[in-house]
């Protein structure tokens, strides 16, 4: 399969499990805090760090499906953007600085849990 099927794929699955993760956990959690790309950020960041370092990350292949199409397609940058954003409009400077905060510490956390896991 060449690399840019590959990464349709991977993009394919990826924004369909955060679709549907999203609906779970605002389901769960409700909707006022964005708990679903909180979530989905923090486990791409683990998944991308674990492939990075687990798997042969020199293989075109798995780079293309795995680490640019799964899990581009699932984590969700651009919606903490927004979130992040409405929180501010919202005049809930609180909770957006928490959730930028927990973001980014939580993902490089993630990140890091990941490396560390698959150079085990």
């Amino acid at each position: 399969m060449t690399p840019s099927l590959l990464v349709l794929a991977g993009s394919a699955l990826g924004g369909l499990a955060r679709f549907w993760l999203g609906i779970v956990v605002t389901a769960l959690a409700g909707p006022n805090f964005p708990w679903g790309t909180l979530l989905i950020n923090v486990l791409g960041s683990f998944a991308i760090g674990l492939t990075a370092t687990f798997a042969d990350v020199r293989s075109t292949e798995l780079r293309a499906f795995v680490m640019v199409g799964l899990c581009g397609g699932f984590t969700t940058f651009s919606s903490f953007s927004l979130q992040s954003l409405e929180l501010l409009q919202q005049e809930r400077p609180l909770a957006a600085f928490a959730y930028m905060g927990g973001s980014v510490a939580s993902c490089l956390v993630a990140a890091w849990a990941g490396c560390t896991l698959g150079r085990a």
